[in-house]
């Protein structure tokens, strides 16, 4: 495969923070590649820095020539004012001129702009191509194509930003989280269209479904280096969890070593130190190995929940619509202790508003919900929580409390706390305005959990957070002693944490599944596969009875086949009577005037009358 992208020796720094110190790797074409990375490392500077949108502090970036790249940020942006449509067709090329050109004369409705634009369109070859954005645009369920950037979700507009660079088909794709604000069916589509795709992909994500079966190589950045995996996700735990034991016994043979050369640098006499110089500077070299920290397999958050009552809460006749738009209707159901239930749907069914409804933070349209006394909620929304960020790490949770108590043999310092949710000593000094999106996230996290809930509603929880800080919650959850509600998209979450799920249909339509999401998908592929079976066996046994009632009518004539077999005989009466006197002519020897016009007329008649007696013989059978 040909070299596509080369990276040496790249290093940048933020002040004193380094993020990464001469790092080399290279992706070659038609490559798809996860980088993946803790939060605050760098993972997204990166990718900025190989988009051209930021500069390394040191090192060289080579592309091969003339190389085409789509880049998805986090959280792109777009002129408010723009239509949807003109956002995806920014650009000069033949094809978006020809499709904008033609959208706005049917907005106008002018025949002839129209008429010009059509044969601009046929010119340009652009049909096929606005085929294609709008059928991506359609799988990202973006359907108004009209609307304005200014009116749209911050998910929508992530959707919009996708759907453009998957239309402009760039030969190198950069993916920063492509699957936030994406439901289920998205992600699915998503993933069938890149592992298709010919395109060479570089993607940061936490979805490791999504990584697992898109990506063949894993690139890892951690300790301020990258270390390469050639194979997909699971191939990359493997392999990782070796390089870590390799390390950590490395480090710890350098410790043991050092105490030796410490001795032997203490026995070093002043004036002769000049003289053994070469083990002088191994002695630091090693000093330096030394100190390395050891990677820890994992990290076990070890928070309890508070105790919980029999009675959790119970829903009677609740329901609750938005104009036409109905979320719930005349739901009923009681919520089990220690249950844990999953919420999936399509975005805008009415998840995060049920959700909502229970919190008692919007109120139905009628019925209600009853909570048990014993009850403590603990809820991560969506939208977070807004810090004060000119505060320090550590003060946030000291702001709430210095001490967490859960039990007699578990309570922890404020700072202890914080080592839990991987923010080290000096992380905890740092200003909330210089975390990454994750960090704060991952602050969130510590802060609902500080408060010692029993019964946990986490909203799209994966949003933002790496990998490793979804491995520790997910630990955390499945041996959770409490309740727990999950609105996720991420389906390897989902199937950790939950034991049924809740599929919002729309229409205040929930099915309640007894089993994870990825139970739940099997199970309606199966369906689906069944109820389609059932289809053909109707519309066969359908078709079949057709049949036999088309034999049954064909035995008789309709009025029009009447009439028409009626026409026939006289048609067949009057040709027949017309061949017999050419035939009489022919016959009789005279001198025939025009021979040759009355032969075509002979040969013409005898074909109508072979074709009139066929379909007389066909009605006659009917008679």
């Amino acid at each position: 495969m040909a070299n596509l992208l080369q990276v040496e020796n790249l290093t940048k720094s933020f002040g004193v923070n380094s993020l990464f110190d001469e790092i080399n790797f290279t992706i070659n074409e038609g490559e798809k590649v996860g980088l993946i990375a803790k939060n605050g490392t760098g993972k997204s500077t990166l990718l900025t820095i190989l988009a051209g949108d930021d500069t390394p502090d040191d090192g060289t970036i080579i592309y091969r020539n003339d190389v085409s790249i789509g880049y998805l940020k986090q959280l792109p942006e777009f002129e408010p004012s723009l239509s949807v449509i003109d956002t995806c067709l920014v650009g000069d090329d033949r094809q978006s001129q020809a499709i904008r050109a033609y959208e706005n004369a049917l907005l106008g409705g002018d025949n002839e702009v129209i008429t010009a634009a059509i044969q601009e369109m046929d010119s340009a070859g652009a049909w096929d191509y606005e085929e294609r954005f709008k059928q991506i645009l359609s799988q990202l369920k973006i359907y108004d194509f009209k609307q304005r950037i200014s009116e749209l979700s911050g998910g929508q507009i992530k959707r919009v930003a996708l759907a453009k660079i998957l239309i402009s088909n760039p030969q190198f794709l950069i993916l920063d989280e492509p699957t936030n604000h994406l439901d289920i069916d998205m992600i699915e589509w998503l993933e069938t269209y890149l592992s298709r795709s010919r395109m060479t992909i570089l993607m940061v994500t936490h979805d490791r479904y999504f990584l697992d079966k898109i990506c063949s190589k894993i690139l890892e950045l951690d300790q301020k280096s990258i270390f390469a995996y050639d194979g997909n996700y699971n191939y990359y735990l493997e392999k990782r969890a070796e390089r870590i034991d390799a390390q950590n016994a490395a480090v710890e043979k350098a410790r043991n070593l050092l105490r030796t050369k410490i001795e032997w640098m203490r026995r070093q006499p002043q004036a002769r130190a000049h003289k053994a110089q070469f083990r002088i500077d191994a002695f630091y070299d090693l000093k330096e190995r030394a100190q390395r920290p050891n990677e820890k397999g994992e990290v076990v958050l070890n928070v309890k929940s508070g105790y919980i009552g029999k009675k959790i809460f119970t829903a009677h006749h609740v329901s609750k619509k938005f104009g036409d738009k109905v979320i719930l209707n005349d739901f009923n159901y009681i919520f089990s202790r220690y249950e844990k239930l999953g919420i999936v749907g399509d975005n805008g069914v009415g998840k995060s508003t049920f959700i909502k409804l229970l919190l008692d933070r919007i109120q139905p349209d009628s019925g209600n919900f009853e909570i048990g006394e014993t009850v403590q909620f603990g809820y991560y929304s969506q939208e977070g929580v807004t810090f004060d960020e000119s505060k320090k790490v550590i003060d946030a949770i000291r702001d709430v409390a210095e001490h967490i108590y859960f039990d007699e043999k578990n309570h922890y310092s404020a700072s202890q706390f914080l080592q839990l949710f991987l923010f080290s000593p000096a992380d905890q000094q740092k200003l909330i305005a210089k975390l990454s999106g994750g960090e704060k996230r991952r602050l969130y996290l510590a802060m609902v959990l500080m408060r010692k809930p029993n019964f946990l509603i986490l909203d799209e929880p994966t949003n933002d957070l790496d990998i490793d800080t979804l491995e520790i919650l997910e630990d955390y959850l499945s041996k959770f002693s409490g309740c727990l509600i999950v609105v996720s998209h991420d389906r390897f979450f989902m199937d950790r944490c939950v034991d049924h799920t809740f599929v919002f249909q729309g229409d205040g339509v929930i099915k309640d599944f007894p089993g994870n999401y990825s139970e739940y998908r099997a199970w309606k592929e199966a369906h689906e596969k069944e109820e389609a079976q059932i289809q053909k066996q109707k519309n066969d046994a359908k078709e079949k009875t057709q049949r036999v009632n088309n034999r049954d009518n064909s035995k008789k004539l309709t009025f029009k086949e009447k009439k028409e077999f009626e026409e026939l005989s006289k048609q067949i009466e009057l040709l027949s009577a017309e061949k017999a006197e050419l035939d009489a002519l022919f016959n009789s020897g005279e001198q025939i005037d025009d021979v040759a016009t009355k032969a075509a007329r002979y040969e013409e008649v005898k074909d109508l009358l072979d074709e009139i007696e066929l379909r007389w013989l066909e009605l006659s059978e009917k008679e």
